[in-house]
């Protein structure tokens, strides 16, 4: 279901189904305790989000958001008009809408996961308390030159602050191939005390888009069942 944002910015939102929060812990009523927001990738809301939340929503037992990443604009489904439109994106902005987001679960946990770009964006995201539990999958350790604005600060500048921001609540998921996420970046997201799982011969977003060449059933079929433990993990 489509909800919009106290920004104005749109929302698919799917709830829990009832009786199915076993997986995510329950409160005393048999709601779900955790809620799950998601940021998507560089082309944001679509039917693959859609399908996204009501499946995991029913599978894992929670109830689900997806944010868009780009209110207001029409952009279409061709890269290059988006790429010109990130260093217009604002860090504040963006975790306000998540934020936002999670609220509207009425949950008391919320986990955070996003992809690419919202893989990026859950890196960002370590700053704020409100979300228990963040997954990134081949979020970009470093903004790529092309997305760098006023607005953009780095992910490893967020993740190696000393005020209680906690890189141990972030999973982040990873390809060995993938270029956005080179070896040195790699090494430096570690030094965060962010857990990292590396699949060695997967390339950049080879989990969440059945439709892309660079699929990896396995992979991805691991890479979820490690995001659905992680997001579920009650400390």
């Amino acid at each position: 279901m489509r909800a919009t944002l106290p920004s104005g910015t749109p929302v698919e939102v799917a709830a829990a189904p009832l009786g199915g929060a076993t997986n995510a812990g329950a409160t005393h009523d048999g709601a779900a305790r955790t809620g799950l927001v998601i940021a998507p990738d560089i082309f944001g809301l679509r039917p693959l989000y859609d399908e996204m939340v009501a499946h995991l929503a029913r599978t894992w037992g929670m109830p689900v958001a997806a944010v868009e990443p780009f209110p207001g604009r029409t952009l279409g489904p061709e890269i290059e008009p988006r790429v010109a439109q990130v260093p217009t994106l604002d860090d504040d902005a963006h975790l306000r809408d998540l934020e936002d987001a999670a609220q509207c679960l009425g949950t008391p946990r919320v986990a955070l996961m996003g992809f690419c770009m919202g893989g990026m964006y859950c890196l960002k995201s370590v700053r704020s308390a409100r979300f228990d539990r963040i997954v990134s999958f081949y979020g970009m350790i470093r903004v790529p030159e092309r997305w760098r604005s006023a607005g953009q600060r780095e992910p490893l500048g967020y993740l190696s602050d000393t005020d209680g921001t906690n890189a141990d609540r972030v999973l982040a998921i990873l390809g060995g191939k993938d270029p956005y996420t080179p070896p040195d970046d790699v090494r430096a997201l570690r030094l965060t005390g962010t857990t990292v799982v590396l699949y060695e011969e997967a390339d950049h977003a080879f989990a969440h888009d059945p439709a892309r060449p660079v699929h990896r059933p396995d992979d991805a079929a691991d890479a979820f069942a490690r995001a659905r433990e992680w997001v579920t993990d009650v400390r």
